[in-house]
């Protein structure tokens, strides 16, 4: 829910940008793509596995995972473009040398909401600023979500042509840049607050209606939007990235448990890693290797509420540890000089050091739009201080020299 809050506090402070009615350009247009209209599948890639995954011998690493939002009309900006990009790639320090920054980068949404929008959501419970839950994503906003990735000149394509620029400046990097994308949870029903809502609202695969009710039809979509994705990953034929794994939406494991290992397998038959980010105290979050995930990070929920004492952060770091997850910093645009919370994102570098954190144990880095970008560029000194504390913090961790 953390996520959820923190974006109805941005959204109020400003205004909503819809995408459009244009439809958007891809880097692969679906020869049949799915639509209300056309509920058919469009042609997909199934069991077989592309010659890059075949030469996957075993999981990929990676140490320090941005998290991109994008792909819900709520956001105030609609795309990543090389201009945001290029602060998450490399980092400058104040010396004039430049390094590699982020190694992994997270796609992700849970939500499409706002003007112009299918008024829908990606994982069980989330509402729109009135307070009214949103009805549970289509395989039809499922493709959206996927074809938004896929967006020429933007998110995907535009990384990929970001990093290209910085190898031509700093040289190969020892291993590609690494993406993963999220999985929508298949919700049981259409209005998950009623009762009596259709649990055939989803769609069809290989023509069958899919009812979620069944564990396995609700495994089913799941495998065909992980196949989706590696089908327009391998047309994209990308120079720089690699597709790593896949990250699961939904923050607790209360809904998914039945499921879960069974998607879980499916994206471990392509040698993909599996990836968690659990709320604090969320359902199941000690138990995430259960489930059948490789890479889990524990929320610690501190930044965004000033009634949350520091004393959380050592507490839960001492909860992830003894879990045997990484942890995931969390800030946003509050963090600004000019909106008083950069002492809160200073005191997770100064726990997460404190608790061997830094040393030892995977990151992910929640930042709700783009405010490393912001930090960056802003014209007042104490943020761009901040931002280069964040960035060594970042780029001299131990544990990704390890």
């Amino acid at each position: 829910m953390k996520k959820f809050l923190s974006l109805l506090l941005f959204a109020a402070m400003l205004p909503l940008t819809a995408c459009g009615d244009k439809e958007p350009d891809y880097i692969i247009v679906p020869t049949n793509p799915t639509s209300p209209d056309n509920p058919d599948d469009p042609t997909t890639g199934g069991d077989e596995k592309y010659l890059w995954e075949e030469e996957r011998v075993g999981l990929l690493d990676y140490t320090d995972m941005v998290l991109f939002y994008g792909g819900g009309t709520q956001r105030y900006i609609p795309n990543w473009d090389k201009d945001r990009l290029e602060s998450y790639v490399t980092y400058t320090d104040k010396s004039g040398r430049e390094t590699w920054f982020f190694d992994s980068f997270l796609f992700l949404e849970f939500a499409d909401y706002g003007t112009g929008s299918q008024m829908v959501t990606y994982a069980t419970g989330y509402k729109d600023p009135s307070g009214t839950i949103l009805s549970s994503a289509t395989k039809y906003d499922w493709e959206r979500l996927i074809n938004y990735y896929f967006l020429r000149g933007h998110n995907l394509y535009a990384l990929d042509e970001t990093v290209g620029d910085a190898i031509k400046r700093l040289g190969e990097p020892s291993y590609k840049r690494r993406v993963v994308i999220t999985v929508p949870e298949p919700i049981t029903r259409q209005n998950w607050n009623v009762a009596t809502s259709s649990t055939t609202y989803w769609g069809r695969v290989d023509g069958e209606q899919l009812d979620f009710a069944r564990d396995a039809d609700r495994v089913t979509a799941c495998k065909w939007y992980i196949n989706r994705v590696r089908e327009l990953f391998d047309k994209a034929n990308f120079k720089n990235l690699e597709l790593a794994g896949f990250y699961w939406i939904a923050e607790k494991s209360t809904n998914t448990s039945t499921i879960l290992p069974r998607v879980a397998e499916y994206v471990h038959k392509f040698n993909y890693t599996f990836n968690w980010i659990p709320y604090y105290t969320a359902d199941g979050y000690s138990q995430w290797s259960t489930w059948g995930f490789d890479y889990a990070y524990l929320q610690p929920n501190y930044f965004f509420n000033e009634d949350v004492p520091i004393s959380r952060l050592d507490e839960a770091c001492n909860m992830g540890r003894n879990a045997g997850m990484g942890m995931e910093m969390e800030f946003d645009d509050n963090a600004l000089a000019s909106r008083g919370k950069a002492y809160r994102l200073r005191n997770y570098m100064d726990a997460f050091k404190r608790n061997k954190v830094w040393d030892n144990q995977r990151l992910a880095y929640y930042q709700h739009n783009n405010t490393v970008h912001t930090l960056k560029h802003s014209s007042n000194s104490a943020d761009v201080e901040l931002y280069h504390e964040f960035a060594t913090f970042v780029t001299t961790r131990p544990y990704r020299y390890r």
